[in-house]
């Protein structure tokens, strides 16, 4: 992704948890800039970032853990700035845990997640749900949403 959103043009950069991965990203797109990090403690100055892609990523969160990753979305983002989560959605029930190759995970529903990040200052802009296709398991959920701006003194 990370590679993709360069080549629209994009300064984009990559944070992973997993120094395998990250050394995998760097292997295969050593002029990108790829950093081991958490999504819930960015090395970024406030508002820094005029997007952020959390594209699979907030499957690994326990329910209770998640909302103060939306508090860091919204401490990085600049004031109108886009937050893209892509997740597996539950189809309208509750979170649902389920296996993973990697880690045990969580389908979420659509409504939980935009409304966490409601509660961060974020404005749902567009949603999409896709039924899965024939190799896949699960739906797919996908929120665009924007950083209210700042309000004017």
């Amino acid at each position: 992704m990370t590679a993709h959103l360069r080549n629209l043009g994009l300064d984009a950069f990559g944070i992973d948890l997993s120094p395998a991965l990250i050394d995998i990203a760097r292997k295969d797109h050593p002029d990108l800039r790829f950093e081991v990090g958490s999504m819930g403690a960015f090395d970024v100055a406030d508002g820094e970032l005029g997007g952020l892609l959390s594209w699979y990523s907030v499957i690994h969160i326990q329910p209770p853990e998640l909302p103060p990753y939306f508090a860091e979305f919204r401490r990085v983002l600049a004031s109108g700035g886009y937050l893209l989560l892509g997740f597996f959605e539950s189809e309208g029930g509750p979170v649902l845990q389920f296996d993973h190759r990697v880690a045990p995970a969580n389908r979420w529903p659509i409504d939980d997640l935009a409304d966490l990040a409601r509660k961060e200052e974020f404005v749902e802009v567009a949603r999409m749900l896709r039924e899965p296709l024939e190799d896949e398991r699960f739906r797919r959920g996908h929120l665009l949403m924007r950083r209210q701006a700042a309000a004017m003194c």
